[in-house]
């Protein structure tokens, strides 16, 4: 018997999923990715249990369980594993895209239900353009804005990252809106989000983000704007990193 049909003679429910993650497990990995996603006391990751599975590993896992109930799934959530979290988020993503209006609806309740246990970067950044992103295409932003203000990091960062599904569809003015309101935020994974959601304006649009660079770089956190003009030509990139910083009294 195969490993994949092994998979897939279990029952599709919580023992079944985790023990099919535990079976991929590395200690080795595992200690490598707990001090990547900064776990030790006092990090943004602190607490946060690796297996050592890799996303795409995790990614046929969640392809093998896509039916799994959202009552298993917010069992994965609460999970103190990372892979156990993901995986459901993987899944969770898998759902919506193939959800009607209704039933992805009830999909992004569920998410932001549990935006506390989408705790760490990779859990925002591989879910929240595919869901609430995706969502808001369509739908009323203002949520958006509510999440931009949140103290917590990871909202933050989802409202954030919600906007990549817009500059996919060529729509800016969201994810520009959010990077000036953020560019007083203390957090290095909020620049670093940001940057990179103005980089990926620059991608389609070289010159609005280049409007936003003149009017923003000097009041810009150095790593949102490394970010951001990371794909600009090197005169340009020097322009920006040169220029004195704006000092405010």
């Amino acid at each position: 018997m195969t490993e994949k049909g092994e998979f897939m003679l279990q029952k599709p429910n919580f023992k079944s999923i985790t023990l099919a993650l535990q079976k991929l497990a590395n200690p080795d990995k595992a200690k490598l990715l707990a001090r990547f996603f900064k776990t030790g006391p006092g990090e943004y990751g602190e607490g946060d249990v690796f297996l050592g599975i890799t996303v795409p590993a995790q990614k046929k896992v969640a392809g093998q369980y896509a039916n799994l109930t959202l009552t298993n799934l917010q069992k994965l959530l609460q999970s103190k594993i990372h892979e156990h979290r993901l995986t459901a988020l993987l899944i969770l993503v898998k759902q919506y895209q193939q959800a009607g209006s209704d039933d992805q609806k009830q999909i992004v309740d569920f998410y932001l239900h549990n935006t506390k246990h989408i705790n760490n970067w990779d859990l925002v950044d591989l879910s929240a353009p595919n869901i609430l992103g995706n969502y808001l295409l369509k739908n009323d932003r203002r949520l958006l804005y509510q999440l931009m203000k949140s103290k917590n990091l990871w909202e933050r960062r989802i409202a954030i990252l919600a906007t990549f599904a817009f500059i996919r569809n060529n729509q800016f003015t969201d994810t520009l809106k959010i990077a000036k309101l953020l560019l007083i935020d203390k957090h290095d994974l909020i620049h670093k989000a940001l940057g990179w959601m103005l980089r990926e304006i620059g991608k389609r649009d070289q010159k609005i983000l280049e409007d936003f660079l003149n009017q923003h770089h000097q009041n810009m956190p150095r790593t949102m704007l490394r970010y951001a003009i990371e794909r600009l030509p090197e005169a340009l990139r020097k322009k920006y990193l040169h220029q004195p910083k704006i000092l405010k009294n």
